[in-house]
């Protein structure tokens, strides 16, 4: 299989997992919501609790997740078992402790708030950018090809992260969370902006969204990354190679000219 080699007009970037590593927040806030749901009597983790919870935050889909992750590791549920049978576990720990998903998501998200409200500034500084990429988008801003962030982040908190490093995109290239749509969606609302000859690359570090990307009969011609540096497991990793044209891309070729892309 080839690698694409025509540079792109618009590269779309994935944020936390391609450009940012959330992961001490996503930990934190997770705590925090396991210490308001199941009350542990000692409120400061096991020193390897957070280490498992990094290496397992590739199966978290939704924000429920996180802290019933954490219920899952206390349990003692093993970490192989975990990355195979994750959504079983998570159904069966929400059920057997009388939990409620939506509950535990607006828990979540009332920690977050409540943190982001007292303390911004020591929020966002729980999120730290991968080696390399603050240069590659700063030399993308002033090359022929225009990066656009598309998350599921607020945009704001991303413009904040950005600007602490120096770099003040356009807030129309920032489509994060309040946009309340799927990322093919949006991949389809800039392609259509663009023209018909546009070139879009996608990158991003969930194999299920770049999946849902392909199914887009009419998206056939954006090329999609799956960042190996990002969330996700060595499985989606290996298995990228099942998926044409989706590519597996390296951060070191990520930081690299659009020719090593290959």
């Amino acid at each position: 299989m080839t690698m694409p080699t025509k540079t792109p007009t618009l590269i779309a970037l994935d944020f936390d997992g391609v450009l940012c590593n959330g992961l001490i927040e996503y930990f934190q806030t997770a705590w925090r919501t396991y210490c308001q749901i199941w009350q542990p009597s000692d409120e400061i983790p096991n020193n390897d609790l957070a280490e498992k919870f990094y290496r397992l935050r590739p199966v978290i889909e939704i924000g429920w997740e996180m802290p019933v992750l954490i219920r899952a590791l206390i349990l003692g549920i093993e970490e192989e078992k975990i990355l195979d049978e994750w959504q079983t576990i998570a159904e069966k720990i929400v059920t057997e402790e009388n939990q409620n998903r939506a509950e535990i998501g607006s828990c979540l998200d009332r920690s977050r708030d409540e943190w982001i409200a007292k303390d911004l500034e020591g929020w966002l500084s729980l999120h730290e950018f991968y080696p390399g990429v603050i240069e590659k988008l700063k030399k993308l801003m002033v090359s022929e090809v225009k990066p656009v962030i598309v998350t599921t982040k607020e945009g704001r908190f991303v413009r904040s992260l950005l600007q602490k490093q120096g770099v003040n995109l356009p807030e129309a290239d920032i489509i994060g969370k309040e946009s309340k749509r799927p990322k093919y969606e949006t991949l389809r609302i800039l392609l259509a902006e663009l023209g018909k000859d546009a070139i879009i690359w996608f990158v991003e570090d969930r194999l299920k969204t770049l999946l849902s990307v392909q199914k887009q009969p009419d998206l056939k011609e954006v090329e999609l990354f799956l960042a190996d540096w990002g969330y996700n497991t060595q499985k989606e990793r290996d298995s990228v190679a099942q998926h044409p044209p989706i590519h597996l891309l390296s951060s070191a070729q990520f930081c690299q000219d659009f020719s090593a892309w290959k």
